[in-house]
């Protein structure tokens, strides 16, 4: 029975969301330290491997498109238990797959239905107060990220240790027991939407025509997320060929990255106290400066080190940001919301693994920084335009 009183946020809530939120999205990324091995292990190209990544996102954002809007229309505890469970199912099929297109069919589904933490985001917006929703949101929003790039150190150490099926049926594991928590600790939640699945889908594209700062946001979030996932997706091949490292210290490279994502928790706070415009900017430049660290990083360590940790602060800076902004436009459409911005986000993602990969092939490591400084390039150039303008004339 879905509860008439109002519940809200507390510290608990937040720590599962957030932890919830990471697991769900690692699930997609768990390929990208082991794709090096995959080449060796099914022969198949560097191309071919990153396919793996690819098809997970496209199956991510036919999630967002498909699933995502329904936080809006059905009670978001059994939608949430639901998607994870499925999830689990998912990983353990990766795990026991005897060959690489069942591989690749298995991280379509798990890719459908790993959009639990795209539920999770607008039901913690949804249950905080006004005055915390940025700090909460971008707390969410951190274990979203750090599970991305925890996601390859854990299954960098794992393979290294126990093969590289281990760190997929240990991950259906980790997801059953999350799917577990929602059901019993998640508060039950009315939904904000009763209209028919086909007006829902329908009204996901009238928000998107309606609102220019959604757009304008989208559009940012994708071209930052397609710079991320150009560097993520061929730092292995980059690590093993450069730098002679295996797995588990290819995999180590994700806590770089996460230790500039808890930085960018400070987005949250500049949103709440008015600064969000400010903020996106700065955080757009960062990215764009970490590009060039990492250009020289193709032959010194210590630069590449740098341009991690600057691009992946400025990426996930840029991303709290937008997710404030966006949060902000419409309470009752927030599932809705989230399906137009993180859609733009993952098919940003996905064009961005695609793209690095086909760079490396082509030119190796400046390839992939010549078309990752591009896109953070075009990311700020689209802000300037809109976002930088309108500070000019405050």
């Amino acid at each position: 029975m879905t509860s008439t009183a109002a519940p809200r946020m507390t510290p608990a809530l937040t720590a599962l969301m957030a932890v919830g939120s990471g697991l769900s999205v690692a699930s997609n990324y768990y390929a990208q330290p082991l794709l090096a091995l995959f080449v060796q292990v099914f022969h198949v190209s560097i191309g071919h491997a990153g396919l793996l990544v690819t098809c997970s996102q496209i199956g991510y954002i036919c999630g967002l498109v498909f699933l995502v809007p329904l936080g809006d229309r059905l009670e978001r505890r059994k939608l949430i238990t639901g998607t994870a469970a499925l999830t689990s199912a998912g990983l353990l099929g990766m795990g026991l797959a005897p060959g690489f297109s069942l591989l690749l069919a298995a991280s379509v589904c798990v890719g459908f239905t790993s959009v639990t933490a795209q539920i999770l985001v607008p039901l913690a917006a949804h249950l905080a107060t006004p005055e915390r929703r940025g700090r909460t949101v971008s707390l969410v929003m951190s274990g979203l990220l750090l599970g991305i790039l925890l996601a390859r150190t854990f299954a960098g150490l794992i393979a290294d240790g126990a093969g590289w099926r281990a760190v997929y049926l240990l991950a259906s594991g980790l997801m059953a027991v999350f799917a577990l928590l929602c059901w019993r600790l998640l508060p039950a939640i009315a939904p904000t939407s009763t209209g028919s699945y086909a007006a829902l889908l329908g009204s996901v594209a009238r928000l998107f025509g309606q609102q220019p700062v959604l757009r304008r946001r989208a559009l940012i979030g994708g071209l930052n997320f397609a710079a991320f996932a150009a560097l993520w997706t061929t730092l292995a091949f980059l690590l093993k060929k450069e730098y002679g490292y295996g797995e588990a210290a290819i995999g180590l490279f994700g806590l770089i990255g996460a230790a500039g994502a808890l930085c960018a928790q400070a987005a949250g706070r500049l949103s709440d106290a008015g600064y969000n415009r400010q903020a996106t900017g700065g955080f757009i430049l960062l990215g764009v400066l970490g590009w060039g660290l990492l250009w020289l990083g193709g032959h010194s360590q210590i630069a590449l080190v740098g341009g991690i940790l600057l691009l992946d602060l400025g990426v996930q800076g840029t991303h709290i940001s937008n997710q404030s902004a966006i949060y902000a436009l419409d309470p009752a459409a927030r599932s809705r919301l989230t399906t137009c911005y993180m859609s733009s986000y993952f098919l940003g993602g996905a064009a961005g693994s695609a793209l690095g990969a086909w760079a490396y092939s082509a030119a190796e490591w400046d390839g992939v920084c010549i078309v990752g400084a591009a896109v953070c390039v075009l990311a700020l150039l689209r802000w300037a335009m809109s976002e930088g303008l309108a500070l000019r004339r405050a």
